[in-house]
Formats: C-alpha cells, structure tokens, sequence
C-alpha cells in the first residue's frame, strides 16, 4: 500500500467490480475519460480479471480514504523501461469527493511512487482542454502543458482538443522534495 497524505493506493481487488461498474457507467465521470460506450458488469469483470499483473509496464491502483472508502483508480500505464517513462491516469469515481484534494494526493502520492521506487524520470497524460478542475489539479502537482492535440476527440456535438502535459523527475522534486535520505 502506498501512503498519501488524505489518501491511499491499494492493488485493485475483485470487490472493486460492483464499483467500478457504476463509475464506469456514469455519464458524468465519463465525460471526462476516453470512454464513450456502456460497459457490462461482464465486460468489467473480464477486463479486471484479464489486465496484466502490476509491474513497470503497467500498474493499476485503487484509491481509497484514510477511512477505507473506495473512491476511484489510478495507475502508471505504458512504462517504457529503456526511456523511463509512463502514462498516468486516473478517475475519482465517487462523485461526492470530487474537488476536495483527493485527486491531487493521489497523484502526488503516484509520482513520488513512480519517480523515487521506480526510477522514472517522466510522467505524462493527455486531458481533454474542457476540463479545466483536471488541467488545474495537474498544474499544482506540477505537470506543464506540453502541447495540444486540435479536434483530438468527438464528444457530444463537436470536437474537442487533448492536451499532453508532463511532468519530469527534477521537477517532482523541486516542488515536493526528494526522495528520503
């Protein structure tokens, strides 16, 4: 278990499904993912039970309270070993504690995992632009915007920019401190 400040990172259990399955689902957190279309309980379950084992290339999270509460995932995706790197997503499932810093301690508590554990020394994401909480919450854990991928994705109507931003080790520590001595 990886230790945040208001959160922890757990390894996702089975008993995340039913959870899951309803984040997943919800139009509402979806807006914000590049997910587009319904998934069953089925779907969900296969996927969980057929997603590689967490290592360096891939490892996935559940984020939960101090308290136990299963909020939401997250995870370092296509680590590349030679250039050490990866991609980082994440979703706050739970609707009811979106906007009070678990996202953000969250994410902290990722990078210092990935770049003091893992020895990366970039982390990148794309967001859509609309969603403006997100590029701020990255903004303060010390992402920069890398560039804009124009009319990236189609969601409700219309096209809408990706931007890629990242973060470099250096960076990380520059504005949380480095690893333990």
């Amino acid at each position: 278990m990886l230790e945040g400040k208001v959160v922890n990172l757990r390894a996702i259990e089975p008993g995340d499904l039913d959870r899951d399955v309803q984040w997943v689902n919800d139009r509402d957190v979806t807006r914000f993912l590049a997910m587009r279309y319904p998934i069953s309980k089925a779907e969900e379950e296969r996927w969980l039970n057929n997603r590689p084992a967490s290592g360096f290339g891939n490892m996935g999270l559940a984020i939960e309270t101090k308290d136990g509460v299963h909020i939401g995932n997250c995870g370092l995706h296509e680590g590349q070993p030679e250039n050490r790197k990866a991609s980082l997503g994440i979703m706050i499932g739970d609707k009811d504690f979106w906007s009070n810093g678990y996202g953000t301690d969250a994410i902290n508590t990722l990078l210092r995992f990935g770049f003091h554990e893992m020895n990366l020394n970039r982390v990148w994401l794309h967001v859509f632009a609309f969603n403006e909480r997100a590029v701020a919450c990255y903004k303060k854990c010390g992402f920069v915007v890398e560039g804009t991928l124009r009319q990236n994705a189609y969601q409700d109507g219309h096209y809408i920019d990706t931007i890629t931003m990242g973060i470099l080790r250096s960076e990380f520590d520059a504005l949380h401190g480095g690893p333990p001595s």
